[in-house]
This record gives structure tokens, C-alpha cells and sequence, in this order.
């Protein structure tokens, strides 16, 4: 939300005025040229054509509109008319690992196939004018951010061509019953009238060991103890890491990407998990660095090469992902 916005939108600030149309005027617009800018670095990144893209995943909980989104992205990106799109929408916060979940699901099912996962968020379609009996919703502007995310997902790396960063080996998903009230949204005239209920960061403190749990013997990594591995977890707010540190007896670095993504921008709701995930790599790559300079000894600890991508959302839904860091 910008000066500029408000005065060319005046409605937005006045309590009770029905603005969907103007927000979605901006947001769908804005999406879209978000997304457009974060596939096009991550296509570069990558190295490889944009015609060898063979499967779009698009993420946002900031727009509605048919056709949606996904065809612009693909359209703006120039991506061949036979690429095979979907298309998840307001699945919140727990929208960008649910989307590397699906991307690794059709990559496995599709030899040789390469999945652009695309997350672009937007907050004004759920901004509300400040009130003093409303604290919540100058909580929710300082808490809550804009941006976009994309990854490249595929299966068997061409030698040379590609340098693969993360190995996704076990990807899980589950609700908790009876909580679908605690992440309240819906669409009215307004715009969405998004709610948070306060027992949230209990209700993921009481069911984040259980999730880990199942997720890591699943793979039969439950030898591994939970300082021993990389945490990528998506930071819905300080209270939730503050809680998940405690609940889990985890070393106060072990959450420091998480931290800071917030702080530098905000819950960007699907789009913070990839921002999480680079500030592991680059922490990775400090390391590595260090030890080039202090030239220390080949047998003395490293990074952590296992680890767990961890979100949560509205239902409320945890998806978890067990990875291997592949740059380690």
C-alpha cells in the first residue's frame, strides 16, 4: 500500500466502501509481473532454455479472476503453448511448500520433465484502515509482505548443465480437526476479511513433533536429532518460531533463515518458504567459505545435510518436505 495507491484509490481507506473490483484491478496486475520477474531469474539461474520447461505450478492467494493467473505468467514468460499448467489458490501460508509438493509429484511422474513453480503474493486485496478497536489489522500491515518466488523442479540432473541444490525425498501433508476457524478468510465487497485466532501458535506447538515425527520415519531419518539437520521453516510470525525453537529444543541458529526472511521481508505468505530456502544456501555457502580461509581440518563438523521444508496454513494444514542440501 502506497501513497500513490490511496490517491488514486481514495475508496480503499473508507470503513465499510465496496472496493473488490479496484483490488483486484492492482493485485492481479501485480501478481503477474511479480511472478514474471522471479521466474525470469530463476530461469537464468538455471541456465537451461525456456522452451525445455515442460510443466507450470502457479501459487497465489492474492488474486481471482478465469482465466487465472497462471496463463499470463506463461504468456509474459514466453513458455511454449503446450506447457501443462495448475493452478493452486488460497491455500495461504502453506501454498508454497503444497506447490513444491506438487511439482515434485509431477516431476517424478514425468521423466525428464522440468516444473516452474511460481508463488506471487500480494497484500492489498486484505488491507483495512487501521481502527484503535481493531488492533489486528495494523498487526496484520506490519506483519504481512509482498513478493514473488519461483523454483526449477525436475528429476536426473544433466551432468553440466544443470547444478541441483536441494534432493526433495518425502513430501507429507496434514490437518489438524476442528481448526479451520483459526485462519479465517473469505472474500466480501471489502476485499478478503482475513482473521487470525490467537490459539494459533499453540495449536502448532502441540502438533509440530508429531508431524516431524511421522515425516522423518517415513524416510527412516529418525535417527537423525533435530540439531543434527537444517530447518526451512516457513515464519508465520516470531511467536510460531519462538514456540517451534522451544517445542523442539532446537539451537538458536537453526532457525536463523527464518528470522531472516521476516525481518527483511515480512510473512510474504506461499512466496516466504523460497526466500527461506536461499538464505540456507547462501548460509552454506559463508561456511564454506570460512573454512576455505581458516583452512580447518576435513574431520571437523560441517553443515547439516539433511533437513526439513515445514509450513503451515489455513485448516490448519502442515506440509512438511524431507530434504538432502545437496551444496553441503
Amino acid at each position: 500500500m502506497t501513497e500513490e495507491i490511496l490517491k488514486q484509490y481514495p475508496e480503499l481507506a473508507i470503513e465499510g466502501h465496496p472496493t473488490v473490483s479496484q483490488r483486484l484491478d492492482i493485485c492481479n496486475k501485480a501478481v503477474t509481473q511479480m511472478a514474471i520477474e522471479a521466474s525470469q531469474s530463476c530461469i537464468k539461474k538455471w541456465g537451461r532454455s525456456i522452451s525445455e520447461i515442460t510443466h507450470l505450478v502457479y501459487v497465489s492467494s492474492s488474486e481471482a479472476r478465469f482465466p487465472s493467473g497462471d496463463i499470463y505468467l506463461a504468456k509474459g514468460l514466453g513458455l511454449r503453448p503446450d506447457i501443462r499448467r495448475t493452478t493452486l489458490y488460497f491455500n495461504g501460508c502453506s501454498g508454497g511448500v503444497a506447490g513444491i509438493r506438487m511439482a515434485k509429484d509431477i516431476a517424478e511422474n514425468n521423466p525428464g520433465s522440468r516444473v516452474l513453480l511460481a508463488t506471487t503474493e500480494t497484500t492489498i486485496i486484505g488491507f483495512r484502515p487501521p481502527r484503535i478497536d481493531r488492533p489486528y489489522d495494523l498487526i496484520g500491515v506490519a506483519l504481512f509482505g509482498d513478493g514473488a518466488g519461483a523454483l526449477i523442479i525436475g528429476t536426473d540432473p544433466i551432468k553440466g548443465l544443470e547444478t541441483p541444490l536441494f534432493e526433495l525425498h518425502t513430501a507429507i501433508q496434514q490437518f489438524v480437526p476442528n481448526t479451520e476457524k483459526i485462519i479465517d478468510g473469505r472474500l466480501t465487497e471489502e476485499g478478503i476479511s482475513f482473521k487470525l485466532d490467537r490459539e494459533l501458535p499453540q495449536i502448532i506447538e502441540d502438533n509440530v513433533v508429531g508431524f516431524c515425527s511421522k515425516l522423518m520415519t517415513i524416510d527412516g531419518c529418525d535417527r537423525l536429532k533435530n540439531n543434527e539437520m537444517f530447518w526451512a521453516v516457513h515464519p508465520g510470525g516470531p511467536a510460531i518460531l519462538n514456540r517451534m525453537e522451544k517445542k523442539l529444543d532446537l539451537l538458536p541458529d537453526k532457525l536463523n533463515a527464518s528470522r531472516r526472511a521476516l525481518a527483511d521481508f515480512g510473512n510474504a505468505s506461499s512466496n516466504t518458504i523460497v526466500y527461506v530456502l536461499e538464505y540456507i544456501l547462501e548460509e552454506e555457502e559463508n561456511r564454506l567459505k570460512m573454512k576455505e580461509e581458516d583452512d580447518e581440518d576435513e574431520d571437523e563438523d560441517g553443515g547439516s545435510e539433511w533437513g526439513v521444508i515445514l509450513a503451515f496454513g489455513p485448516g490448519i494444514t502442515f506440509e512438511g518436505i524431507l530434504a538432502r542440501n545437496l551444496t553441503i
